[in-house]
């Protein structure tokens, strides 16, 4: 190769980055020795951002543009500037360009199940997974927080954190937000946007963004979603005596059917036993000789209500169980104050005696006057 030949190779110099892999996020420009030579131009397209390295630390960040780097003044060193050396620069700058596009239909979903408590069916079990998208925003933060000396950094390397980061806001959201769970499917798009919310202030320290995040589901176990699917089919039905009549005639009908024309016997012989069962049931209700029906006999009185026994919590103890009316005597005798802490079955955490309905009364009472003389 002749000196013009070499000379021409040092001028010219075009440092760009097309990128077709659709999963690269930062790509560093390769050249023998990281030299970047006078003169050199700097092409960054729309959607990327060119960071320089000189020396091991980070100088500038390029945004959208075309670039001559020609002057002393530019944070790299070029070999022209050291010809002594035989083009040989001790000076090194590296050009990593990064992708400031969005990254879009990335999986999370809850590994493990999500506890929350429901305000109808009390502590449930949640799943939840959905889609997100994420992009860059700050290109010095990111290649100093995550990329490092990483000369090709693909999303798969930084998924898996950031799946992490959603699953636990989604389920600190989840825990604190009091949604019921049949109301969630409603209102999963806010439930997004508050997760989203939560999670900014931790991707801003590695120089990222989370544009979009979407919650596509959010299920129960299996086993509760069956019982759910009863209860459900219950409210469906409505009157199940008229549910059990329907079922009967669709089965009368499905026999007579299926029989030909010895089924249809069997169907005349069917409803005729219901026919002459009905009219036996209506015959005795009516009495012998069709005389006014015999009045039923009458319901028995339900059984008495449970009394509720309660717990006092005193100097770190807990005391009980105590009736309602040993509780009395105490709120007259002073060793039991609208201040002092109660607890029953069914309560939901310790509570004040003042505070509850069934024990405040006994504050209210106040005792008749003493008889004159005493």
């Amino acid at each position: 190769m002749g000196i013009f030949d070499f000379l021409t190779g040092e001028f010219i110099d075009v440092i760009h980055w097309t990128d077709d892999t659709r999963d690269t996020m930062v790509w560093r420009f390769e050249r023998e020795g990281h030299e970047i030579k006078y003169g050199a131009k700097l092409t960054v397209r729309e959607g990327q951002a060119a960071v320089f390295v000189h020396e091991g630390q980070l100088a500038d960040v390029f945004t959208p543009g075309l670039y001559l780097l020609e002057t002393n003044n530019m944070p790299v060193m070029t070999t022209l500037n050291h010809w002594d050396h035989g083009f040989e620069s001790p000076f090194k700058s590296e050009v990593y360009f990064v992708n400031t596009t969005r990254f879009s239909n990335l999986k999370w979903g809850t590994k493990n199940p999500v506890i929350a408590r429901d305000p109808e069916f009390g502590p449930v079990r949640l799943r939840s997974y959905g889609t997100y998208s994420v992009k860059v925003s700050d290109p010095a933060r990111f290649l100093q927080e995550i990329v490092g000396t990483d000369g090709e950094f693909t999303m798969d390397e930084i998924s898996y954190q950031i799946r992490n980061i959603i699953v636990q806001e989604f389920s600190r959201t989840v825990s604190r937000a009091g949604i019921p769970v049949l109301d969630m499917a409603a209102n999963t798009r806010e439930l997004g946007q508050l997760v989203a919310r939560e999670i900014a202030p931790r991707l801003a320290e590695y120089g990222l963004e989370l544009p979009e995040l979407y919650i596509e589901n959010i299920s129960l176990p299996e086993a509760v979603e069956a019982v759910l699917d009863k209860r459900t089919s219950m409210g469906v039905i409505g009157d199940l005596s008229n549910y059990m009549k329907f079922q009967a005639a669709e089965g009368l009908t499905a026999e007579g059917g299926a029989g030909g024309a010895g089924g249809a016997g069997s169907l005349q012989a069917g409803v005729g036993a219901g026919i002459g069962l009905q009219m036996a049931r209506e015959m005795q209700s009516q009495g012998p000789w069709g005389a006014a029906p015999a009045p039923k006999p009458a319901a028995p009185p339900p059984p008495p209500p449970s009394e509720s026994v309660w717990h006092i919590a005193e100097a770190g103890e807990t005391k009980g169980p105590f009736s309602r009316a040993s509780l009395g005597r105490m709120a007259t005798d002073g060793t039991l104050t609208r201040a002092t802490l109660v607890w029953t079955a069914g309560q939901d955490g310790w509570k004040t005696a003042g505070e509850v309905t069934a024990l405040a009364q006994l504050f209210t009472i106040a005792p008749p006057p003493p008889p004159p003389g005493s």
